[in-house]
């Protein structure tokens, strides 16, 4: 997540001397009765993996970036389970979280919202240059890199039942990306947030911060007894109520001097060291100038 730039940015600011971006194995944990996730161990660009398991099918969240770590997915999954009926979705169209779908069997149904699939088109293969640029080991993960399309898109939302257990796929507007996927376990009450959710991360904004907030209200209703986020550690509620205050606070705040008369440029430098010095623990502060230039064009 940290070496994760946004589209319009430049590359290569963290990723020098992080670790390599590689799914680890022999690490997947049961969150719930029906529920796995392979932690990402807050390594750069590594997501957290997600297996739904029913009685007749199972579905996958996210993939990791490139063939060795879609490989390295599989063989995880393929130790807990082997439903013939297998389904993939993808929370939204980044390198980390699609691109491991490749060596997946063609069997396996692909199923993500109709807007990420456009995405996926027009950016995904500008993202896979720029991802490889980051360092020689996400070059090589990208090497030959294939981007799965779907082979079921919706809109607004669809359900799948696994058996025993409906995992329901739902979009609502544009926040991190325009196709932010995220996935429902009524039966567990888990909800997968993708980069919408993460844990001790500053949000990377490519588009409304108002509308995100307003995500985060929606996704709140539902109640969740436990929430996995795109990146960092698995919660509960709590990270809900964790980014909507963060996000409520940059709103507000970013509102306050732009009424001051401040310029964007220079509110966003003053609120940037603000919000770096009360979130110390937090990763991603080289994206906080970009996202609130983004908020200071929107707010009143």
């Amino acid at each position: 997540m940290r070496s994760l730039l946004p589209l319009v940015a430049c590359p290569l600011l963290w990723a020098q001397t992080a670790p390599p971006p590689y799914v680890r194995e022999g690490k997947t944990v049961k969150i719930s009765e029906h529920i796995w996730v392979i932690p990402d161990g807050r390594v750069d660009l590594v997501p957290n993996i997600g297996f739904i398991i029913g009685n007749k099918a199972t579905l996958v969240v996210d993939s990791g970036m490139g063939d060795r770590n879609g490989q390295a997915t599989l063989r995880e999954l393929q130790k807990l389970n082997k439903n013939a009926d297998l389904y993939l979705t993808t929370t939204h169209f980044h390198p980390e979280h699609v691109s491991g779908f490749h060596v997946f069997p063609p069997r396996a149904k692909l199923i993500r919202p109709a807007i990420q699939q456009e995405e996926l088109n027009t950016k995904g293969p500008g993202m896979i240059l720029q991802f490889s640029g980051m360092s020689p080991a996400h070059a090589e993960l990208l090497k030959g890199a294939v981007l799965r399309p779907a082979d079921i898109v919706f809109d607004g939302s669809v359900e799948v039942d696994l058996g025993g257990v409906t995992a329901r796929l739902l979009t609502l507007g544009p926040a991190h990306t325009k196709g932010d996927n995220f996935i429902w376990v009524k039966e567990d009450r888990v909800l997968f947030g993708g980069d919408v959710i993460t844990n001790r991360f500053f949000p990377i904004i490519n588009s409304s911060g108002a509308n995100w907030l307003s995500i985060l209200d929606k996704l709140a209703a539902l109640e969740p007894r436990i929430v996995v986020p795109g990146h960092g550690e698995t919660g509960d509620a709590g990270l809900l109520a964790q980014e909507s205050a963060f996000f409520k606070e940059m709103l507000t705040r970013t509102a306050e001097l732009k009424k001051q008369g401040k310029p964007a440029d220079d509110a966003a430098k003053l609120l940037t060291e603000e919000l770096k010095a009360k979130y110390s623990t937090w990763d991603n502060p080289g994206f906080l100038p970009a996202g609130l230039k983004r908020i200071y064009a929107e707010v009143e």
